[in-house]
């Protein structure tokens, strides 16, 4: 039963692509046999719709195929696109990372001109190479010496204008400088916005204590701002040391957290050399 109907089905659509074949046919027979114009007029409502389908039908699979090349190639230029894209985006990437590290670089460096600048006769700028913390002494070595004009005595600031240190030992290329936090550590300073004085003294510890205040009843508090004092001729004024975190002990710059340093001249005049 579903066979004949298909068979059916079947010989009807051939019969009718037969017919659609035909039409063309006659169509132009009409046209060079006997020109009608007014048959020729008729038939070219139904003949050209139908030989418009069956052109369809026939240039179905290479317009089809054509179509698929097309997407072919447009997708294989979106995906060569999309490469040279990617390594554009890359390439910019990487150069945002370079520009930020440029900036910072020029910043860093804009800050340690500031400090150089802002003392009469400049200063040193160094790296720190090595830094040492045993047995209650806390040293660290910088790659600046005699060479550059440095000797014994002198004052290490770091970067943000901080003193960490003062230099101990010096050679030709190289320098040794005793941090805060050593137990040799013995410096004259002042409670910022007073004048009440003092000696911080170093114990090995990240944590220097304060002692021996110029007025016995003032109370160091937390937060309390520590800045040196030429009291003893060794230091220049003003510069900061730490902050207290009880009534002891003060916090100061370790060696640890120090990359560069800024190597001041002072001599006992209070004034730079």
């Amino acid at each position: 039963m579903n066979q004949n109907k298909l068979s059916s089905r079947l010989r009807t659509i051939i019969k009718s692509a037969a017919a659609a074949a035909v039409l063309p046919v006659l169509f132009i027979y009409i046209m060079i046999a006997k020109p009608d114009y007014s048959i020729m007029n008729g038939l070219a409502h139904v003949v050209l719709p139908v030989a418009n389908w069956v052109g369809d039908i026939i240039t179905w699979p290479v317009r089809a195929i054509g179509a698929a090349v097309d997407n072919v190639r447009e997708l294989s230029n979106l995906r060569t696109e999309n490469e040279e894209l990617r390594v554009r985006l890359d390439d910019a990437l990487r150069n945002r990372a370079l520009c930020d590290v440029a900036i910072v670089e020029n910043q860093k460096l804009s800050r340690e001109l500031d400090i150089v600048q802002s003392y009469p006769n400049g200063a040193v700028i160094a790296d720190v190479t090595y830094d040492n913390t045993a047995f209650h002494h806390s040293t660290f070595l910088i790659n600046k010496g005699k060479k550059s004009g440095l000797d014994k005595g002198m004052v290490v600031l770091s970067t943000d204008g901080q003193l960490v240190g003062v230099i101990t030992d010096v050679a030709s290329g190289f320098a040794r400088v005793r941090a805060l936090t050593d137990s040799n550590t013995n410096i004259a300073v002042r409670i910022a916005g007073t004048e009440v004085y003092g000696f911080l003294q170093g114990n090995g510890s990240d944590t220097p204590t304060i002692g021996f205040l110029s007025d016995p009843e003032f109370q160091p508090s937390i937060g309390v701002k520590l800045v040196t004092s030429n009291i003893s001729g060794i230091l220049p004024n003003d510069i900061i040391v730490g902050e207290m975190l009880n009534d002891t002990d003060v916090r100061v710059r370790r060696p640890q957290t120090l990359a560069r340093v800024v190597i001041l001249k002072f001599d006992t005049q209070n004034e730079y050399e």
